[in-house]
């Protein structure tokens, strides 16, 4: 590894949250430098016109993805919607290495992403190469890929906390229920009723309830995967008035003491993984603007039950900083570079 080296970085889809989130963090990456920016609809825009917090950098404006040089780029990440990005990506040079953080190539099985995203693959060929980029359990993979498939940041967020339980086996797996709330950023910056501050101050709400939220499919694949067998989890999402975070709540019949040691054990060397003090359990504010994910156990007040906890940065860990994470990999770059930066408090 040279960590003098400088790789140039494109960005398709930055005015959008998790693009603008990827140039926050690169702006404090010792070995990356942004050398495109594409936004179709704000086209020949400044960055700072579209963002003005990113107005102290220096950078490139805006343009279509059709005039981006993409010779002089050593990898390419596309934080596009999804539909889009498989479209995109499918006539990128073939030699160039991609980091994508929409839902176009999570899911391995064709008929898996048109079951839960309605419409079928236009680019199945590179669906089967792509590598899902959950990097604490996939970095021999992603180090070695040329496309990797950024996670969901509701699914990032459930399988930090019960992975490694499903994977020791100190679960029953037929007995696991998620309930998440998660922030509104995570809805994207497009305009909606729904999203409007009147709509949603002032009070939260549960939403694709009963087993309809995209994110299962990534449960189900994941999750099934490690276990050897089905495994399918009731899940349960909620939006709160909030800007940022996830807090998963997963309900578990284990034994508590198990199910601590389980995922002390499993993240004993992670960077970006804190596990708390057994009883202490997580929030989103201590994560906030951080690439970190806090995971907590308690014991429940019925015997052989457990409650799992983990709050992450739905912008960062949970899309932007995971990629990044990704990327220091796939270049050869310490992983941990450019995301070190403790969270914003208060």
């Amino acid at each position: 590894m040279n960590s003098e080296t400088t790789h140039r970085i494109a960005i398709l889809g930055a005015s959008g949250y998790t693009g603008a989130e990827l140039v926050r963090l690169i702006a404090g990456h010792p070995s990356f430098e942004i050398a495109a920016l594409s936004a179709d609809r704000k086209a020949g825009m400044e960055m700072s016109r579209v963002f003005p917090f990113l107005r102290h950098l220096d950078l490139p404006a805006l343009r279509r993805i059709d005039d981006v040089d993409f010779g002089s780029v050593d990898l390419i990440f596309c934080a596009l919607p999804h539909k889009t990005s498989q479209e995109v990506i499918r006539e990128l040079p073939s030699d160039k290495r991609i980091v994508d953080l929409s839902a176009d190539f999570r899911l391995r099985d064709p008929d898996a992403y048109k079951l839960w995203y309605g419409n079928d693959h236009a680019a199945e060929e590179l669906q089967a190469e792509a590598v899902y980029g959950l990097t604490e359990f996939h970095r021999d993979e992603i180090r070695t890929a040329r496309l990797v498939a950024g996670t969901g940041c509701n699914a990032a967020a459930g399988q930090y906390a019960l992975r490694p339980l499903i994977e020791a086996r100190v679960v029953d797996l037929d007995e696991i229920v998620i309930d998440l709330k998660a922030a509104v950023s995570g809805a994207g910056r497009s305009l909606r009723e729904n999203l409007l501050h009147a709509e949603l101050s002032e009070g939260y709400h549960a939403y694709a309830a009963g087993g309809t939220h995209r994110h299962l499919g990534e449960f189900d694949q994941e999750f099934s995967r490690i276990a050897g067998r089905e495994v399918r989890v009731q899940f349960t999402p909620h939006l709160i008035p909030a800007n940022r975070g996830i807090l998963v709540t997963a309900y578990v019949k284990g034994d508590p003491a198990a199910v601590f040691s389980a995922l002390e054990t499993a993240y004993a060397d992670e960077p970006f993984i804190l596990v708390t003090p057994m009883g202490e359990l997580p929030s989103t504010r201590d994560v906030r603007g951080s690439n970190f994910c806090h995971v907590g156990v308690v014991g429940d007040r019925i015997g052989g039950r457990a409650v799992v906890v983990a709050a992450l940065d739905n912008l960062t860990k949970g899309s932007s900083g995971q990629a990044i994470q990704n990327a220091n990999l796939m270049l050869g770059v310490e992983e941990t570079a450019g995301l070190m930066a403790a969270p914003v408090f208060p």
